[in-house]
């Protein structure tokens, strides 16, 4: 099969039918986006009140806030399967499933159904931005440091190296097996495993007769039902490079995902130019096409995750048309000049 052939067959593959559109386009953890909402807090003189509890996991806040809760042992499930999560798709705990992927003895190795969904659904978008979105990427996110405040912009050499070790066309998945080409190659499933946590605990919390509330991991925000009193959850989308909980814009939503992609999550500032941890794992360097900000509203939080960053790789125009094609999904662009561009249904 050709490569265009990939292409068209991967557009379609993990977001369902597409829109019924032919219209010509306008084109790791801080918190990129918060939410307002009344605090209720149990259940007082008949009112449904709002409980809430906050862990550590995926590297990054996870905040839970949940209405009409009947048992409190409900929060400790949820904490629970983020520490499965963990489990599975940490690349840097050593009693994960991910690292004993990667510091496999064989070429051939079985693995979990969680960890082959995800691993089937990162492949499935190398194709739809070229290569930019690669989840062998993990030699250049080691590499690059985004998180000791010290970064500094890695040698030509050093680059040269971690990209000889990059390249998802290496990985095959048949079933639950995984066949890589080379001992090299690793997997960093970072950029997608908050969204599936997402969703995770919300089916289990629907499953434990939660109605209404939000999950917050990091800022990829996901919620069940609307609030109590029938409006929608409002979500503030974080102004790039602002203070802390300051919005740019805000959407409200029932029963869906927000998540942002930005440049100011993780950045440092080397000879005054700006290197974020965006990375296309074609160059080895943080994509640079103008935009600032990503963020996708759709059902499934696993769905914006991914899509949020496959979309800031593939840029304004081509991002949009791609959000575009797509049935349940809509996007906020935002460039360097905080001009923000919407997809039609947003």
């Amino acid at each position: 099969m050709g490569r265009q052939e990939d292409v068209n067959r991967n557009k379609k593959s993990f977001s369902g039918k597409t829109k019924r559109k032919n219209r010509a386009v306008r084109f790791w953890p801080t918190f990129c986006l918060f939410l307002f909402f009344l605090s209720l807090g149990g259940c007082r003189d008949g009112k449904i009140m709002e409980e809430s509890r906050t862990g550590f996991y995926f590297d990054t806040v996870v905040t839970l806030e949940l209405y009409g809760v009947k048992d409190e042992t409900v929060f400790d499930g949820c904490f629970a399967i983020c520490e499965e999560l963990e489990r599975i798709f940490s690349r840097t705990r050593e009693d994960s499933e991910l690292y004993a992927v990667n510091h496999r003895t064989s070429d051939t190795v079985e693995v979990s159904d969680e960890l082959a969904k995800l691993v089937e659904a990162g492949l499935s978008y190398y194709y739809v931005t070229d290569g930019a979105f690669d989840i062998t990427v993990a030699p250049l996110s080691e590499l690059w440091d985004f998180k000791s405040g010290e970064g500094k912009v890695p040698s030509e050499t050093a680059l040269q190296e971690a990209l000889s070790r990059v390249d998802a066309r290496k990985v095959k998945l048949e079933g639950r097996t995984l066949v890589f080409d080379s001992s090299d190659i690793m997997l960093e499933l970072g950029a997608i495993v908050k969204g599936y946590a997402a969703d995770r605990l919300k089916e289990y919390l629907k499953e434990q007769g939660v109605t209404a509330g939000t999950i917050n991991l990091g800022g990829n925000v996901l919620t069940i039902g609307g609030k109590p009193d029938g409006t929608g959850w409002k979500i503030g989308l974080q102004k790039p490079f602002g203070d802390s909980g300051e919005s740019i814009e805000i959407v409200e939503v029932k029963d869906q995902s927000v998540v942002s992609s930005g440049v100011y999550e993780r950045f440092f500032r080397e000879d005054g130019r700006l290197y974020h941890h965006i990375l296309d794992a074609r160059t080895g360097y943080p994509v640079e096409n103008g935009l600032w900000q990503v963020t996708i509203r759709s059902e499934e939080s696993l769905t914006g995750d991914l899509l949020s960053t496959v979309c800031f790789l593939l840029g304004p125009e081509a991002g949009m048309a791609y959000v575009e094609s797509l049935e349940g999904v809509e996007a906020s662009f935002m460039n360097e000049n905080l001009q923000i561009t919407h997809s039609s249904g947003w």
